[in-house]
């Protein structure tokens, strides 16, 4: 009997110690363990934070105590808690009135749709109340619906209309006047404030850092207490989920205000915080994250840093080799000058700091990994795994590169939902087709992060059903891109992101079988339990026990 005990125990990779149970055997059910040796199992026993093995029901079974909690899954899908590797936390705004039309981002609300709706509001809103809209195309390329036109139906109400992608900001006076931003600002490395020809005097354009640097001046503004509440109600519904850990590209908040706030809200699943460093007109912040010292958790930790050098092909900001349709001679552009890049990828080579780049248009990605070859080896800059956020622009002809170097790409699958047609200036914006299939063909990591809407079920239905069969993904490989890539690309892959004896006990159990079921019906999954180092954080008290 004690040899058929040790040979179970090697199959299993792991065997409790005599008198150590698991607190957890988890049995009877579809594990999608999402490690390739072994990528399904029937059951999984957990001791303390960790896995300690996975195997049958019957073998698992085997190691409960008189303490264990039994969970019989009947048949139910266990996955690795989802690991969203590109959101933005907070979500939301506690400030003012938002609005929104129904209108997709292109073409979006025509200009007079959105005055309209200003002026309604200001007659019922008191004077003085932020008005927070969401715009599209249409809107952002109307040079008459600028400052001067806001001014016109709301003199007395701050108002700051926003692209749903984050590439453009417009405000009137009011607002402007509030974030102490006068005609005379210069404009901030990476970003530009649009002037009118003659005066100079803004139109309330904002474009990329001088955007990003308003956004945060303005959240940071709002006392702490405002964001909390938001954050425990994105905790809550990430659990719902499944999502046991996120990589949060902290650019909303200023430093101190974005640690004190994750701090008081003490969300329950794994938050990883990447700094977004802002730019003034000397020069890139980049140790203003230094002086934040409030100390990394095991749940909440801070590490790395991410630069935006370009913008996307929605708005034409994103630098790409052919130039716009419709616009001849434009091939977007660059946030940051050619010697600034070269300085931001040195910089990494002198630090451990993991480094993200925004990275839309082929030219930009191509001058990066040009760049990368010249400063160092190729070995040097795999132990780095740069990080290409979006990558949409890394094409099959720079992929043999991209492995060489090690380019890890963090991908957001509801960029690929809406088709790009520009009906106001009659030409469809460059496109940008997915490559999913041909990154992994390749060689090159793949992680999935929302960046939109966090149900990571909806992106997988995205990234599954693309308008290009050929470079969709089966839905084991979008699991996986959701959870053991997106450890790699955090490098946390020997701890996390799959379901093996040793790892952390981060799982879902999910309320149907995302296999299997009709793609429609994939976004309306939930997770049933969800557990993290072995705790369970979340529960819809529909499993069986015993």
């Amino acid at each position: 009997m004690g040899k058929l005990l040790v040979i179970a125990g090697l199959l299993l990779g792991t065997w409790p110690a005599a008198g150590q149970a698991p607190d957890y055997v988890l049995t009877g059910g579809k594990v999608f363990t999402a490690n390739p040796a072994r990528p399904y199992a029937e059951a999984l026993a957990v001791r303390g934070e960790r896995i300690v093995a996975v195997g049958t029901t019957a073998e698992i079974n085997q190691l409960a105590g008189l303490r264990t909690r039994r969970i019989e899954l009947r048949g139910r899908v266990v996955v690795p808690g989802f690991n969203d590797a590109h959101d933005h936390l907070p979500h939301g705004s506690p400030v003012g009135y938002s609005f929104r039309f129904d209108a997709p981002m292109v073409p979006g609300p025509s200009s007079q749709q959105v005055l309209d709706s200003l002026k309604v509001l200001t007659g019922l809103l008191p004077p003085h109340t932020w008005l927070q809209g969401e715009i599209g195309m249409q809107v952002l390329v109307d040079p008459k619906l600028r400052r001067a036109a806001l001014d016109q139906v709301a003199p007395n109400h701050p108002v700051m209309l926003a692209v749903p992608w984050g590439h453009g900001l417009i405000l009137n006076s009011k607002a402007l006047q509030q974030l102490g931003i006068t005609d005379n600002a210069p404009d901030p490395v990476g970003g530009t404030f649009e002037r009118e020809p003659r005066s100079g005097r803004l139109t309330g354009l904002l474009k990329e850092y001088a955007q990003w640097n308003a956004r945060r001046a303005f959240n940071s503004a709002q006392p702490d207490e405002t964001w909390v509440p938001l954050c425990r109600q994105y905790g809550a519904e990430a659990l719902r989920f499944g999502i046991t850990s996120v990589q949060n590209m902290a650019g909303d908040l200023a430093p101190d205000n974005m640690m004190r706030v994750l701090h008081a809200a003490r969300l329950p699943l794994r938050v990883r915080v990447m700094p977004m460093p802002m730019t003034t007109a000397q020069g890139r912040l980049r140790r203003e994250w230094g002086r934040v010292y409030m100390p990394a958790t095991a749940q909440l930790r801070v590490e790395g840093r991410k630069w935006i050098l370009d913008a996307t092909p929605l708005e034409g900001g994103a630098l790409m080799r052919k130039a716009y349709p419709g616009r001849p001679g434009w091939h977007g552009q660059l946030n940051f000058p050619v010697d600034t890049i070269r300085q931001i990828l040195r910089e990494s080579l002198a630090t451990k700091e993991p480094l993200m780049l925004h990275i839309v248009g082929d030219s930009t990605a191509k001058l990066v990994l040009g760049l990368m070859s010249e400063l160092a080896d190729d070995a040097t800059w795999r132990g780095k795994r740069v990080r290409f956020e979006h990558g949409e622009g890394l094409t099959a002809d720079m992929h043999p590169r991209a492995k060489d170097l090690g380019i890890v790409v963090v991908q957001n699958p509801s960029h690929f939902v809406n088709p790009a047609i520009d009906k106001v200036n009659g030409a469809p914006p460059m496109p940008v087709h997915p490559s999913f299939q041909s990154l992994l063909r390749a060689g090159i990591p793949l992680a999935l992060g929302s960046d939109g809407p966090i149900n990571p079920f909806l992106n997988i239905l995205f990234v599954t059903t693309l308008a290009d069969a050929k470079e969709a993904l089966s839905r084991e490989q979008a699991v996986i891109a959701y959870t053991a890539s997106a450890a790699y690309a955090e490098f946390t892959e020997t701890d996390k992101g799959s379901l093996m004896p040793g790892k952390l006990a981060d799982l879902a159990v999910l309320s149907q079988d995302i296999f299997t079921v009709p793609a429609p019906a994939l976004p309306g999954t939930t997770s049933e339990l969800t557990m993290i180092g072995g705790k369970v954080v979340y529960e819809a008290k529909v499993l069986g026990k015993r």
